[in-house]
């Protein structure tokens, strides 16, 4: 049987989503391992795949918020990532499919294995003149200024995995070669990547090259019999459609304050809410408020009046899906540029960046989200959009095609 090799780093919606690729390609007939961080073992297995372990993920060791700090927390991460997939992929290989996040050291993988590897990227990295780059601000320098900011921020990108690729080439008997000609290589060659966005949220550019493609998204996997939790089903009976407020994997340490900005916006706004504890540890209480750990946004969403979230990559996505306005609240990396596209589509309200957030700017922005029926409508039409796409079924097509 074929085995194929999927490399995802990073948080929760790093990861989640190639479960349910995963499963796609199973079903298949294709053996298939998922190689990610320890603490989504459980999600790997649940999903049915061979789980190998890599070292903690990125937002366990703290909270970045941008510049400095974020290159550093990123560089740390990233030195010991390489020495994981190396163990991940001893265990043997056909095929490797590779996150944007694993990427620039799984190349060296497929060199040292002989073996084809195809990207499955969450977020369009590549320079363009159509888009800024998706860390880096999101306003637009114009064609050749956001080209070139693109091509900067993968130098930038290379900086961080430099010393990771290097000692990585010299564990598997590579001949020394700088990251930044290997990824020259690699896109002479035009390698693969398909894009898990819908082409209704970020079009594919114009000036990529060949090879790069955008098929819609791929979704985590859930049991198809899963309910949600008997209390949180029963607050969602006892009134009408309440708002989702959730940082997933960001703002650690700042739990109780972003928990008394929840609950003094909902109130303020007249609407009940569903608190997501999430790393952050939000919590609150009460007759109109109710806090949950760990939830399918696939059941969830769909129930909830709006969405207010960190506008990571795999949020953006469920909110989609589900047909709910969004309240985005960018906190670092390609936050912003996921909560401006939102913005631009008309299914959110202007983004809140994060260090600016509080009750009363989030209760504005919940009044209108969830009475101007404009954001409504816009949402719902991207959902109806969503549910025609096939994201899992183009990237089984491609590894059928490279295999």
């Amino acid at each position: 049987m074929t085995r194929i090799l999927i490399t995802a780093a990073g948080s929760y919606g790093d990861v989640a989503p190639y479960t349910g690729l995963g499963v796609r390609l199973r079903e298949a007939g294709y053996d298939v391992a998922l190689a990610t961080h320890d603490s989504f073992a459980p999600l790997t297995e649940a999903a049915g795949l061979r789980f190998r372990g890599l070292p903690a993920d990125a937002a366990a060791s703290g909270r970045a918020e941008g510049g400095k700090e974020l290159m550093r927390t990123a560089s740390a991460f990233v030195r010991g990532l390489g020495g994981g997939l190396a163990d991940a992929a001893v265990r043997g290989a056909d095929l490797l499919v590779v996150s944007t996040t694993t990427a620039p050291l799984a190349w060296q993988l497929a060199e040292a294995m002989g073996i084809p590897a195809l990207g499955a990227y969450l977020q369009p990295v590549h320079p363009t003149r159509e888009l800024p780059p998706v860390v880096g601000g999101t306003r637009s320098l114009g064609g050749f200024g956001n080209k070139a900011l693109g091509r900067f921020s993968l130098r930038m990108v290379d900086r961080v995995y430099a010393e990771a690729a290097r000692d990585l080439r010299a564990r598997l008997g590579l001949p020394e070669e700088a990251l930044s000609a290997v990824r020259a290589r690699q896109e002479r060659a035009g390698w693969p990547v398909l894009h898990g966005f819908s082409p209704a949220v970020v079009p594919r550019p114009a000036d990529w090259r060949a090879g790069l493609y955008v098929v819609g998204n791929w979704w985590p996997h859930h049991d198809p019999g899963q309910a949600l939790p008997r209390e949180l089903d029963d607050f969602l009976e006892a009134g009408p459609p309440p708002v989702f407020i959730g940082f997933g994997s960001m703002a650690a340490g700042d739990g109780e304050r972003l928990s008394g900005i929840a609950v003094a916006a909902l109130r303020a706004a007249g609407l009940r809410g569903v608190l997501q504890a999430g790393r952050a540890g939000l919590a609150a209480s009460g007759d109109d408020v109710l806090t949950v750990g760990e939830v399918p946004h696939a059941l969830l969403f769909p129930r909830m009046s709006a969405v207010v979230h960190h506008a990571g990559a795999g949020t953006t996505a469920a909110a989609l899906r589900a047909g709910v306005p969004a309240v985005p609240v960018p906190v670092a990396a390609d936050q912003p540029f996921w909560a401006a596209r939102l913005a631009a589509l008309g299914a959110a309200t202007a983004p809140l960046p994060f260090k600016d957030l509080t009750a009363p700017r989030l209760a504005e922005a919940l009044r209108r989200a969830t009475s101007e029926d404009t954001y409504a409508r816009a949402a719902d039409g991207l959902a109806r959009r969503l549910a025609t796409e096939d994201g899992a079924g183009h990237v089984l097509k491609a590894v059928e095609r490279l295999l």
